[in-house]
């Protein structure tokens, strides 16, 4: 695939980029390495104010990158600025409590006495170098959540992003480069996907990062592996939205649409399986279907536009394929399944609401990214957990419910990273993120995050 800007809107190449050669990826290794040297002996306070520099950067920048990032892979523009203010909100999170989340750590003093030493502590201390291969879907806040902790932690980072998004990964490097980081502390590799092995064997990358599919996950876990080197994998869901008898369905229902079609349906967390009770399907599912039908698809950079285009052409051929095979097979298309009239240059296409889905089409079993849902009736609690568990994947989960004792069910038996009632899931910088099963392994952001990529040092001393 080549490094370039498509507007997935028109479909017009706006700029191609030369990948960088063998030499160029050497000078920016090199670069990295001499960065990790003295930028590990920072302290927090030095670390702390140059992420809030990076933070006004984004604030002083938010429409340029916002236009970036939507010119590029097509979110609607509203959702492109919040993206922007929510990477500077998390910036200035881990500037703030990143001290705290790293500071030393003292065992119990009978357990010191008891290993026969005078003081134990635990100390958090970076690993080095960082590579981050990441989406096109959250261009910016995929990378600033990687980003924002291993710095913070006294990393440095190396950031290989999707090809079709080059200008905001120079646009993020630019950022922190203007926000006074040392240089070499945090670079864009403008390379492709084979030359990411290259890098991860290199000696001076310590470990790897990765948002992404199931199939490249395996592949940077798999060579992550050989050479023992630290990963952390988010990569795909399929998430279940559960509504239950007791669920206020109308907030249920507007929830699931802006659920569903967040970022165009290309969420890795988007509730993409909505299991819905028999005693409220009919009602559910109509409304569902009615608001689904009425959403704006148009043009991303009009603020009136709630859903744009999906970000590639093969992404649209790929829904559709979904789509197409699950229709043959008997499923109904109670809105959608089709392109829009009128918006034949870029790859747009419907919401979509599939019902009477089984196990025998794919699109039960597969991730669909993008504006397509698929809704199932379960005939009590522990159907709809069953459904919910169905899948390959285990990245989050949504249940409507007002009942103490289903929530505590869904709590102890779904399989997912998270379990969001009675709202979406969402990602914020104090909560840990990430999957079981086929979704990953690992956790980004609060606490959790900003230690995958810390030497977790135990300091014994004898009396």
């Amino acid at each position: 695939m080549a490094i370039a800007t498509v507007n997935p809107a028109t479909g017009e190449t706006v700029e191609t980029f030369t990948p960088y050669d063998d030499a160029a990826v050497e000078q920016r290794l090199a670069l990295a390495e001499d960065a990790f040297t003295a930028f590990r002996l920072t302290s927090f306070d030095e670390r702390a104010a140059l992420l809030r520099r990076a933070a006004d950067r984004l604030d002083a920048d938010q429409e340029e990158i916002a236009r970036t990032m939507t010119i590029e892979m097509g979110k609607p523009i509203g959702a492109a600025r919040a993206e922007v203010a929510k990477c500077a909100k998390a910036m200035r999170w881990y500037a703030d409590r990143a001290p705290g989340l790293l500071a030393d750590e003292h065992p119990e003093a009978a357990d010191v006495a008891d290993s026969g030493a005078s003081s134990v502590l635990v100390r958090y201390r970076p690993l080095g170098v960082v590579l981050a291969v990441m989406p096109w879907n959250f261009p910016l806040w995929q990378v600033v959540r990687f980003a924002a902790p291993a710095l913070m932690a006294g990393n440095v980072g190396l950031l290989k992003h999707a090809s079709n998004v080059p200008r905001t990964a120079l646009a993020l490097e630019r950022v922190f480069r203007e926000a006074g980081y040392p240089r070499g502390c945090f670079q864009t590799l403008l390379i492709g996907s084979k030359a990411v092995e290259g890098v991860i064997r290199d000696r001076r990358v310590a470990a790897v990062t990765l948002t992404g599919s199931e199939g490249a996950g395996r592949s940077v876990a798999a060579v992550a592996g050989d050479e023992v080197k630290k990963s952390v994998l988010e990569l795909g869901g399929s998430d279940p939205f559960v509504v239950l008898p007791s669920a206020d369905v109308a907030a249920a229902v507007k929830c699931a649409v802006t659920a569903r079609v967040q970022n165009n349906g290309q969420s890795c967390i988007a509730a993409k399986r909505f299991i819905v009770h028999a005693e409220v399907y009919a009602a559910f599912t109509a409304a569902f279907a009615d608001r689904m039908r009425e959403l704006r698809v148009g043009d991303p950079l009009a603020e009136e536009t709630e859903v744009g285009p999906l970000a590639t052409r093969q992404g649209r051929a790929d829904i559709e394929e979904l789509v197409a095979d699950a229709v043959a097979r008997g499923a109904v298309a109670e809105c959608g399944g089709a392109r829009p009239e009128g918006l034949d240059d870029g790859w747009f296409y419907l919401p979509t609401v599939l019902t009477g889905v089984t196990p025998q089409m794919r699109i039960h079993h597969e991730e669909a990214f993008g504006p397509v849902a698929t809704v199932y009736r379960a005939e009590s609690l522990d159907e709809a957990v069953a459904l919910a568990n169905d899948t390959p994947f285990g990245l989050s989960s949504n249940v409507w419910t007002s009942d103490a004792a289903e929530q505590e069910r869904c709590i102890r038996d779904i399989e997912a990273g998270g379990v969001f009632f009675n709202g979406m899931t969402a990602s914020h910088p104090a909560f840990p993120f990430g999957g079981v099963k086929r979704s990953g392994y690992g956790r980004e952001l609060s606490e959790h995050g900003i230690r995958e990529f810390c030497n977790v040092t135990t300091v014994w001393r004898a009396r």
